[in-house]
């Protein structure tokens, strides 16, 4: 008995000294309140007790906030270099940034930003040869104080004498549209609220959007998103008298997109369902006003992108017997799958996208997770490659179906973003614009390199380092990761990471399973019971790096975000030796609990639920929150969320640092850095992501004991 008491006394010191500090600035974390809240799934009994924390509106959940945010900004406080860092990114920043000019209507639109403005600005002109004459037509940075209002989808209508426009507040998903006068600037009084997932396709005198439901008040930013329906609003008009074109009262986990045919002829409708990957098609002919709605295609098995029409024939990219990609035809006459018709069959290389510019297809393709473009006829027969300068990726092609004129960005590791100028009719490109940042890419280094994942597969990742650099092990290097949902991760520039590399910091970006690089195959490769695949890429790359001698695990960061934040926060519970520090952002850190709140029902097809026994098995081994252990030696940690985050919302990220706090019992500090009026990350200002970055950089470089070289 006496030595029961004895190690009861041990074990309540140590985990008490487990809330004391970080071996260097004598953290203390705030103390969170447990509940008694356990669940029983399929006969295994888990316990949830900081459930509390997913009540956003609360009092309580927002005095922890404050608790957390004083904790970990009083530590970011005392970091010396933090404000060096801080305004060596404004310099960097500040740097006037032009987009990639589109034609609508025939008018021409671009985007600008000046440097530090928080939001990008859209601008109009009738010559693209004369960007003097070019005039402000929507300036974000004038609807909120703070910079926290961001332009969203924009839509001209077919006259070209209105544009209708989305903006989201404080970086939430839901979105308003907005109407306003191209030739006079004034503002229309149409406002659509509670619009969410959703585009804006004109028809005549209105547009079609998708939208919800008005949400009842407190539960805006957490309440599971059902029976998303498709709309038609009409000039003029207020939003109560819009038309209900399609919903699904019996199946709330539908959603609809609409998007009406250049000629305005046809309007197609998307429609998507939980588990599945693919989508179903409807057509309505808009020529006849009481025609009904033909089911083109009811299977929800693959992906249906439709981008151009020949009268009757539509054109689509999908992946249907072909998980590479094609451009297939059909004509909505005769809408039995029999009579798709191959116009640009399957090929090697994963076809991402395609367009009508100037009576040619524009194909954009992918080979080894970076860009190819290439002209084909509309029969499909090819005319040229349109050759790019170097490994990187086509962030944008702008063309127009009535102009021969179109451009495109061209952007990398160490390209900030080039635009181009393409003549379909002559097939030449030319430089219409570079960057004006003041940084030399010259200087660095790009290499893809393919290494061996745990079961052999070899997995693609870029490295980027300065030239001359020692492969002795001592470079500090951050990889970077995601491995999910299709999502390809490409070459592209990020402002804030000139301050990594500048530093002899290397950045590594692997191309895990779970993503589109190579297709369908891939994709699935990485989900649901083969989830752990992701894991077992990741922990591959950073064991490459250690071994190629571009760093170890004293300099070694892992970084991702959202769905790459359950990679971060699965892979330090699995391999918490290989890294000094993690950075998990806004990810999804209970795999319980996701499908739960706001979208999150929508990723059951990539992760299944723990509502299927199976799938609650596998996904209860890897779960971030689940899996934290009391004996594991953690590297520091810094998760970031934001309060408006209504994707992953952020109950995912306090009730992961909560847990954290309560188990962990080593020296290194893990914190939660929470931002007010930001989301998942789309429409960020430019002052929150200086901000954020300054603390990110501020966080890794001291925990590896670099100080960076700023004067």
């Amino acid at each position: 008995m006496k030595n029961y008491v004895l190690l009861c006394v041990v074990l309540l010191f140590i985990l008490e000294s487990c809330n004391q500090n970080d071996g260097k600035m004598n953290l203390k974390y705030p103390k969170t309140k447990k509940v008694d809240q356990v669940d029983d799934y399929f006969g295994t009994k888990v316990a949830d007790p900081y459930r509390w924390l997913e009540n956003d509106t609360s009092k309580e959940t927002a005095s922890w906030v404050k608790a957390e945010n004083k904790v970990t900004f009083d530590y970011l406080s005392k970091i010396p270099f933090r404000e060096k860092i801080r305004e060596r990114l404004k310099q960097i920043w500040d740097f006037p940034r032009n987009y990639a000019p589109f034609k609508k209507s025939g008018l021409w639109f671009f985007y600008k930003n000046n440097g530090l403005q928080n939001q990008s600005v859209l601008y109009v002109l009738k010559n693209v040869e004369d960007m003097q004459s070019a005039r402000v037509l929507i300036d974000p940075n004038t609807m909120s104080v703070d910079g926290t209002t961001a332009l969203g989808s924009v839509s001209v209508s077919k006259d070209g004498k209105y544009i209708a426009y989305s903006i989201a507040r404080g970086g939430s998903d839901w979105n308003e549209i907005l109407v306003k006068e191209i030739e006079t600037g004034k503002e229309l009084s149409d406002e659509i609220k509670w619009v969410k997932f959703s585009g804006i396709s004109w028809f005549k005198n209105g547009f079609f959007y998708s939208a919800y439901e008005p949400p009842k008040q407190g539960t805006e930013l957490s309440k599971k998103n059902e029976f998303h329906r498709l709309y038609y609003h009409k000039l003029g008009t207020p939003q109560s008298a819009d038309a209900l074109i399609i919903d699904n009262k019996k199946e709330p986990l539908r959603m609809f997109y609409g998007s009406v045919t250049s000629d305005e002829k046809y309007l197609i409708i998307y429609e998507e369902t939980q588990g599945k990957r693919g989508n179903g098609v409807w057509i309505k002919d808009m020529q006849k006003p009481t025609a009904a709605l033909i089911h083109l295609i009811e299977s929800f098995d693959f992906e249906y992108s439709f981008f151009d029409n020949d009268g009757s024939v539509l054109f689509a990219r999908t992946n249907f017997d072909a998980p590479k990609y094609k451009i297939i035809s059909i004509d909505i006459n005769k809408s039995k799958k029999e009579n798709l018709k191959d116009i640009i069959p399957e090929k090697e290389n994963v076809l991402e996208s395609c367009q009508n510019a100037g009576g040619k297809f524009i194909v954009q393709y992918m080979k080894d997770a970076y860009s190819q473009l290439e002209v084909h006829e509309r029969t499909g027969a090819f005319v040229q490659e349109i050759k790019l300068t170097g490994i990187g990726s086509v962030s944008s092609f702008n063309g127009d179906v009535a102009d021969a004129l179109a451009f495109y960005t061209f952007t990398s590791f160490t390209t900030p973003g080039d635009i181009y100028k393409f003549d379909v009719k002559s097939g030449k490109s030319s430089l219409y614009e570079s960057s004006k940042i003041k940084f030399d890419g010259s200087l660095y280094e790009i290499k893809q390199v393919f290494y061996p994942s745990k079961d052999g597969t070899k997995i693609p990742m870029f490295i980027t380092y300065k030239k001359g650099i020692k492969l002795d092990g001592s470079n500090p290097t951050i990889l970077y990761g995601y491995g999910g949902f299709n999502v390809k991760i490409t070459p592209s520039f990020n402002i804030a990471y000139v301050a990594w590399l500048e530093n002899g910091g290397v950045y590594a970006v692997a191309n895990l399973r779970g993503g589109g690089e190579y297709g369908k195959k891939w994709h699935v490769a990485g989900t649901k019971l083969q989830k752990q695949n992701v894991f077992d890429d990741y922990i591959a790359a950073a064991e490459y790096l250690i071994k190629e001698k571009y760093t170890r695990s004293e300099k070694l960061v892992a970084r991702g975000g959202s769905n790459g934040g359950l990679l971060v926060g699965a892979v330090i519970n699995q391999r918490p030796d290989l890294f000094k520090v993690a950075l998990p952002a806004v990810g999804v850190m209970d795999m319980l609990r996701f499908h739960k709140f706001t979208i999150g029902w929508n990723w059951v097809s990539d992760y299944g639920s723990s509502e299927n026994k199976e799938e609650f098995a596998y996904i209860y081994k890897y779960s971030p929150l689940h899996n934290i252990k009391s004996e594991a030696k953690y590297p520091a940690v810094l998760v970031t969320t934001a309060d408006h985050d209504d994707r992953v919302v952020p109950a995912h990220s306090f009730k992961y640092i909560a847990t954290m706090h309560e188990k962990y019992c080593g020296e290194n500090p893990v914190l939660i850095r929470i931002e007010t009026m930001a989301g998942h990350s789309a429409g960020k200002s430019t002052t929150k992501l200086i901000d954020e970055y300054t603390d990110v950089f501020s966080f890794v470089f001291y925990n590896l004991g670099i100080e960076p070289a700023y004067k």
